[in-house]
């Protein structure tokens, strides 16, 4: 693989690519500042109309930037190289970049950050009063179910069929689909799609140290290749040696559609299947001689051993790994949509478009229109704030009890922080304490607001922007949750009741975005039997005893996520997350 490149800067070359996106496509404008490139389009033909969005890291263009366009994705954010964008560029994209809409779908691949992100920017803009939705695409089959386990399958290049056919069904006339029914059309195309990549190398990336033997660790030998490799170096399946492209190819097709391979079964038998699309993906360095040779191979195979005969084959650059020498193969089961004439799913992949990376022209008309306006393309706008919800809190009493929560967490510090050097990277504890210490800040220059739903958006702001790691990006999630339900809890005192019952909605939807459980050994051991025992009791000193029972149980319990997975032995050390809800929650007790 190589690793000369024209642009070594990996900062610089990303934003040099984004800026490429309105020199080769006029509908499309670029933000700078977010790394946002979104349709430019007049806000009276987007209105009613539903917004998709998504993205993820840079290097695997065209995917996501160039299939920003009209019939495809209103617009798409990209983080650094192989790096999930912020959770400020994502909201900012959801509030200023896709409105008006009839709601915004996120498309995201199934990768930790990217999801973690993504539904932190949801939940912000949910408890703002947007409406949004998020649909994870995980099509990938070359790590099966015993060894992908909670985290699931990665997201890899099929997603590109879902933004194609939901970007039809959202694109079509105005008020004819609702948010509702093309995040369910993105979710049944996900449920029928699977792919697998392999490849002779890993990527190097721009501006990373090459080892002075030129061999770095955990690559390929010369006569090797990797089945089932991700889209960011992640190893597959297993690495044999180079074979012959049709035993490749076919051992590729086995895994797709094998029955007997029970842990990489992922298409489970309906009924009526309408066809099959098949797409063969360049992963970036494969010639297109090569791709040519690939595909054909792969329709022959699909005939000869599936009976299957593609009713359409797509084969080119979809979504790429820098310049990684691999393919990728990906089938989608077409079934019916229950949307009627004129929607079935291979309508809406024919449906016209104005994307690049769909390889079809631009229209000549949107060439001579360059006079569109853009919408609000300053940098510095601010973002509107959180409207009010009319559910009123005691701001003197609410900034006491908290006040007296957040000492309680700063003095644990040491004890949390020591807990964490034993079994995680040791800086458990100082973010908790750095974000307990903004938020008292925030309660000392007397900026807690008489309603609670802008009081909690607001600590969500601050704990995203102080607190780093999962776990910050866990208490903004939660937080921007509890927003969205206090907010649904209507006007009035928010008393203990309604606490309890938006804590509860909370945890419901914190559970989208990370599988932790009860018995993983993480912050949910704590958390959830303390948010149970406060709906089921009323009492917040019931609640802090059963968040340290929580807490305490995760003594010598084996992690399931989180760093901790990787350290041998855990000993009689509790988790220090599970610790810190527990102190957090035993100072509210004692202040109440």
């Amino acid at each position: 693989m190589s690793n000369k490149h024209f642009v070594n800067d990996p900062v610089h070359l990303v934003n040099l690519a984004l800026r490429s996106a309105p020199l080769t496509n006029p509908s499309l404008a670029l933000d700078e500042e977010n790394k946002i490139v979104y349709c430019k389009s007049s806000p009276e033909s987007q209105a009613g109309r539903v917004a998709i969005v998504s993205g993820g890291g840079a290097g695997h263009e065209p995917s996501f930037v160039s299939f920003v366009g009209d019939g495809v994705l209103r617009a798409a954010v990209s983080g650094s190289i192989f790096a999930s964008p912020s959770v400020k560029q994502i909201y900012s994209c959801i509030t200023r970049r896709v409105n008006p809409n009839s709601g915004v779908l996120l498309i995201v691949m199934n990768y930790t950050g990217d999801i973690l992100h993504f539904g932190l920017a949801s939940e912000k803009a949910k408890a703002a009063g947007v409406d949004v939705d998020m649909v994870v695409v995980a099509d990938d089959v070359g790590v099966g179910r015993e060894k992908n386990g909670k985290v699931g399958r990665r997201g890899i290049a099929g997603t590109v069929l879902v933004h194609k056919i939901a970007g039809a069904l959202a694109a079509a006339t105005p008020g004819t689909a609702s948010l509702k029914e093309v995040s369910a059309l993105a979710t049944l195309v996900a449920a029928n799609l699977v792919s697998v990549g392999s490849s002779l190398a890993h990527v190097h990336v721009p501006g990373r140290v090459i080892a002075s033997d030129g061999d770095e660790e955990g690559s390929l030998k010369p006569d090797e290749i990797e089945i089932g490799m991700g889209i960011h170096n992640e190893q597959g399946c297993k690495r044999v040696k180079i074979p012959e492209l049709p035993e490749l190819v076919g051992m590729l097709l086995d895994q797709l559609l094998s029955k007997e391979d029970k842990d990489r079964n992922y298409l489970e038998d309906v009924e009526n299947v309408e066809g099959w699309v098949l797409m063969l993906n360049n992963l970036g360095g494969v010639s297109p001689l090569e791709m040519g040779a690939i595909t054909t191979e792969a329709v022959k195979q699909l005939d000869s051993t599936y009976s299957i005969k593609p009713t359409r084959v797509f084969a080119g650059t979809f979504m790429t790994s820098l310049n990684g020498n691999g393919f990728s193969i990906s089938l989608l089961r077409l079934v019916d949509t229950g949307l009627g004439k004129g929607k079935s799913m291979l309508d809406l992949l024919d449906a016209p478009h104005e994307s690049l990376g769909w390889s079809a022209p631009v229209k000549q008309e949107t060439w001579a229109s360059k006079d569109i306006q853009t919408q609000s393309s300053d940098s510095d706008a601010k973002e509107e704030s959180i409207p009010p919800s009319g559910l009123k809190l005691n701001v003197d009493k609410f900034s006491h009890t908290l006040s007296a929560s957040l000492q309680s967490l700063i003095k644990a510090e040491p004890e949390i922080s020591r807990y964490d050097e034993q079994v995680g990277d040791g800086d458990c504890g100082s973010a908790l304490k750095k974000g307990a210490e903004a938020i008292l800040q925030l309660i000392n220059t007397n900026k807690i607001h008489p309603d609670a739903v802008i009081t909690i958006s607001t600590l969500a702001e601050v704990v995203e922007e102080n607190m780093d790691g999962t776990s910050g990006a866990i208490y903004s999630i939660f937080l921007n949750s509890l927003a969205k339900a206090l907010r649904e809890a209507g006007e009035g005192e928010a008393s203990l009741g309604v606490w309890a019952k938006a804590a509860m909605a909370a945890l419901v939807s914190l559970r989208k975005y990370t599988p932790a459980q009860p018995g993983d050994r993480t912050l949910v051991d704590a958390l959830q039997p303390c948010i149970i025992s406060l709906a089921e009791h009323g009492d917040v000193s019931k609640a802090a005893k059963a968040a340290r029972e929580g807490a305490e149980s995760t003594r010598g319990m084996k992690a399931s996520l989180g760093r901790s997975v990787y350290v041998g032995e855990l000993g009689d050390t509790p988790d220090p997350g599970a610790i810190g809800i527990a102190v957090f929650m035993e100072g509210l007790a004692g202040a109440v």
